[in-house]
């Protein structure tokens, strides 16, 4: 639904997908910090059903996801109207407390360390573990090890999709609409994923 609203306001109402849909604190991004929490909820509520390096690995992992939720938001900063300190009023490219758009040297660390790279190995985990998970052994035992959840193959097709479509898209702030796709897989994979039911606690 997301994809397809995204296409035909892309197409029919290009101002309205950048003012509105996919703007600043807009029904995209807030919706992406608020699944990036959810993911971040359904990986802490399985902590306790893991071993001690699965749990311990997943505390990391949920961690991550929160923190994410909270950078996608500026901390609050925009909801409750207060100001960032010298440092990110100097640093930051939006002068916003959040790291992904500190400036270091001219260069944007979201650029740097969130850019392609980043979006490499999302697209690694989300279409190459599902297909080689239950085929590869030594891959399904780090996953099991790592307690890593697993995409199913219907979350690698719609994450194929997903980057076909928004990479056709001729709008900008187009990639914000990627990041909600993002945070929607990840909590439809953490509610149910491939390897489910390995992760138990060991008795």
């Amino acid at each position: 639904m997301l994809l397809v609203a995204s296409v035909m306001l892309a197409i029919g109402a290009p101002a309205f997908f950048v003012q509105v849909f996919a703007a600043e604190d807009g029904p995209v991004e807030t919706a992406t910090a608020l699944f990036l929490l959810v993911a971040g909820l359904m990986l802490a509520r399985r902590i306790r059903g893991l071993p001690g390096l699965g749990a311990a690995l997943t505390v990391v992992y949920a961690l991550l996801f929160l923190f994410a939720a909270g950078e996608e938001i500026s901390w609050g900063q925009r909801i409750f109207g207060w100001n960032s300190n010298d440092f990110f009023a100097t640093y930051n490219a939006q002068g916003e407390t959040n790291l992904h758009n500190l400036t270091v040297g001219g260069h944007r660390l979201a650029r740097t360390l969130f850019g392609s790279g980043l979006t490499t190995v999302i697209l690694f985990y989300l279409v190459v573990f599902p297909i080689f998970y239950s085929r590869i052994a030594w891959i399904n035992r780090i996953a099991e090890r790592l307690a890593v959840p697993i995409p199913g193959l219907r979350h690698a097709g719609l994450a194929v999709a997903a980057s076909v479509i928004v990479a056709g898209l001729d709008v900008p702030r187009k990639w914000e609409v990627y990041e909600l796709v993002f945070a929607l897989l990840a909590t439809a994979i953490f509610i149910r994923h491939a390897n489910h039911s390995g992760w138990r606690r060991q008795r």
